[in-house]
């Protein structure tokens, strides 16, 4: 078993760190698996239906309680060269006399140019326990992280961190936090400590996603559906496209804002709740879409109308917004969604398949049209629909929040060979080795934790 095989991996770096960890005081582990975005994607902050799958990559974090007041954290790849990362922090600094920190003053700890960026996925978590739960720490921590979720590939990297950190905390410290709670705590710790504009999909995945369903997520904001049920006929698999994503990138936050943008021209916001997912298509196309402007500078926007309803990205004054298409993706994204859930819950055909592929072209198409798509991304999807149905590949899309990153797969489970074929002919094309996602595993609430000692 594959998560069998990666704990005992992990036991086996705990214990290579001989003058890390203290040998006679037990370690708590948690663990919490990356996520491909089968279908929603950055529809997710607009209120829409997502559906997402645990990927068998795993982020691990071994906690050891100190007396010492600093939390210390060291990040190791067994795989990767170089030395491991390491990053400690004065428990006294972050709240000082007993007062955490301002979000605003933590986010100086962790710069985004900065070497030590990751680790405020960790601290940020105590951070976040401090300010909402008002939980004060008696002493201070050892954390040591490895993870086969690699960076930078849309395959949701900081979620598995953050709820794996935060899942060995309260574990470690006997907080009581139920799993729903713990992911829209670890979203904070993304949005207000790390300073990245995510919706709340990745954290509920990797929290409880299990290994045969998608999680269903209704991002209003965060309601937990009936999971869908992976037929054992049929599978999915995540292509690496090489090109670099970052939630923080200036592409995803220009949609981002410019989804807000045009909830806010449109107005009448409690009619929809807030959401523009909720605005049915039709409705969309009659009485809004003409009202939108094909782009706006921020300038031009902020004159008009003020600001937006977004917490987590501001209008900057000198870009230029695609409103339309960022306000129409939703709206449409909601609808291929729902679809989607209604025909993978139904009888099974190659018909059904082939439709299923179909959305997930037609998601991918959306991306591109609000600009989020890649050179890269498209190459894998075109290769994929040039095997198509006949070689038991139905569909494809870029995952999570596009500018390259991760191509979600759609076919047959036998159809293995179809995409080695892809897989090579990308490779050979672009001169990069793709990394294959393929097979899920369970969320970090059904792992739970375990004592260990050393």
């Amino acid at each position: 078993m594959t998560e069998a095989r990666d704990l005992q991996d992990f036991l086996d770096t705990i214990r290579a760190q001989t003058n890390f960890f203290d040998g006679d005081v037990p370690v708590t582990i948690a663990r919490a698996p990356g996520r491909l975005d089968v279908m929603g994607g950055i529809a997710d902050y607009s209120g829409s239906l997502v559906l997402q799958r645990p990927i068998a990559e795993a982020t691990f974090v071994a906690l050891q309680t100190t007396d010492q007041p600093a939390i210390e954290v060291m990040s190791v790849r067994p795989e990767a060269a170089g030395e491991p990362r390491y990053f400690r922090a004065s428990l006294a600094k972050l709240a000082p006399a007993g007062k955490p920190l301002t979000y605003t003053q933590v986010r100086e700890f962790f710069p985004n140019d900065s070497g030590h960026h990751w680790a405020a996925y960790v601290v940020g978590a105590f951070v976040v326990l401090m300010r909402e739960r008002q939980v004060r720490f008696p002493g201070g921590v050892k954390i040591l992280i490895s993870s086969s979720v690699p960076e930078g590939k849309g395959v949701a990297s900081s979620a598995a961190l953050e709820v794996a950190s935060m899942q060995a905390i309260v574990s470690a410290f006997r907080i009581s936090l139920d799993p729903h709670a713990m992911a829209l705590l670890c979203q904070k710790v993304e949005n207000l400590v790390a300073g990245a504009p995510c919706g709340v999909m990745d954290q509920m995945t990797a929290v409880l996603g299990t290994e045969d369903a998608l999680l269903a997520l209704l991002c209003q904001p965060a309601e937990l559906q009936v999971p869908i049920r992976v037929p054992t006929d049929i599978a999915f698999w995540g292509l690496d496209s090489g090109e670099r994503h970052a939630v923080g990138g200036t592409s995803y936050e220009l949609v981002r804002a410019g989804a807000f943008m045009g909830l806010r021209i449109i107005g009448d916001q409690d009619r929809w709740k807030g959401y523009l997912a909720n605005i049915t298509i039709s409705d969309f196309e009659r009485d809004f879409l003409h009202r939108l402007p094909e782009e706006i500078t921020g300038q031009e926007f902020l004159s008009r109308y003020s600001s937006t309803s977004d917490a987590v990205t501001r209008v900057r004054p000198t870009c230029t917004y695609r409103v339309r298409r960022a306000t129409a993706h939703p709206v449409y994204e909601r609808h291929r969604a729902e679809e989607f859930r209604e025909r993978l819950a139904g009888s099974p055909s190659e018909e059904q398949w082939t439709s299923l592929g179909e959305l997930m072209y037609q998601s991918h198409a959306s991306y591109s049209a609000c600009g989020l798509g890649s050179p890269a991304t498209d190459m894998i999807v075109d290769l994929v629909r040039k095997e198509g149905p006949d070689q038991g590949l139905y569909g494809a899309r870029v995952t999570g929040g596009g500018s390259g990153g991760t191509v979600a797969i759609l076919g047959r489970a036998d159809a293995a060979s179809a995409i080695d074929r892809v897989r090579n002919r990308y490779r050979n094309a672009t001169g990069y080795e793709p990394l294959l996602f393929s097979g899920a595993s369970k969320g970090a609430a059904s792992f739970g934790s375990l004592s260990v000692s050393l």
